[in-house]
């Protein structure tokens, strides 16, 4: 089976890695956050374990980053310093299946890893169509359409129309979309999404006469709402 393991401390991953192949698993291992969505959509993993501080992205961060890459997530362990009660909830309701507290040791870590490997079901049922009112998405297909009517969308305006739907009300900076739907820094480019933006609001009618206003916030970045 094969673990990607995506952590910036290069001491403790190579304890992780020892103790992972001794296991019998291969590893992957990524020091940002940002290699690891890049080279996501051309590898399988059976699981992922995030560290979640990292020196680009939050390691939820890059779990939302490729939750819109694919319809079905391996299962992922986050491996963090973070034990406060608010920290777990996130990232257990963010889609993490499970947690391991540092410094964890070996027996704990490979307990969870193959507990976890265990109860994890190969075979998904999850509906890939996603509705938000009108505007209907097939995560499949990557299809959007509202009352029968198709838009055709690139797939990075299909990644950003989703990430917005799911952060309705939220306000979105440049620099995170672009680490995000993109998995490019966000000290560049950051055009991109202000072009892309613009392509949504006329391809999916996110205009208030539809329900809809998508908005620039100066200096800030974007939010969406509804209109009624």
């Amino acid at each position: 089976m094969k673990i990607a393991l995506l952590d910036d401390d290069l001491a403790y991953a190579e304890i992780v890695i020892e103790w992972l192949g001794e296991a019998g698993f291969e590893v992957d291992h990524f020091k940002s956050g940002l290699d690891f969505v890049r080279r996501y959509p051309h590898e399988h993993y059976d699981l992922c374990i995030f560290d979640w501080g990292l020196p680009d992205m939050e390691g939820p961060d890059v779990m939302v980053s490729i939750k819109l890459r694919a319809n079905r997530l391996p299962p992922l362990i986050f491996l963090t310093g973070h034990s406060e009660e608010q920290d777990i909830v996130r990232v257990i309701e963010a889609g993490a299946d499970d947690y391991v507290v540092k410094p964890a040791s070996r027996a704990i870590l490979l307990a969870r890893v193959n507990a976890l490997l265990r109860r994890v079901n190969p075979q998904s049922n999850t509906d890939p169509c996603i509705e938000f009112g009108s505007l209907k998405f097939d995560t499949k297909l990557r299809l959007a359409s509202m009352d029968g009517e198709d838009f055709k969308l690139t797939d990075k305006e299909f990644d950003l129309a989703l990430y917005f739907m799911k952060n309705e009300g939220v306000l979105l900076s440049r620099s995170h979309l672009m680490q995000v739907v993109w998995g490019a820094s966000p000290d560049i480019e950051t055009r991109k999404v202000d072009v892309h933006v613009s392509h949504l609001r006329t391809k999916l009618k996110l205009t208030p006469e539809y329900g809809w206003r998508l908005t620039s916030i100066y200096q800030q970045g974007y939010r969406l709402e509804r209109s009624n």
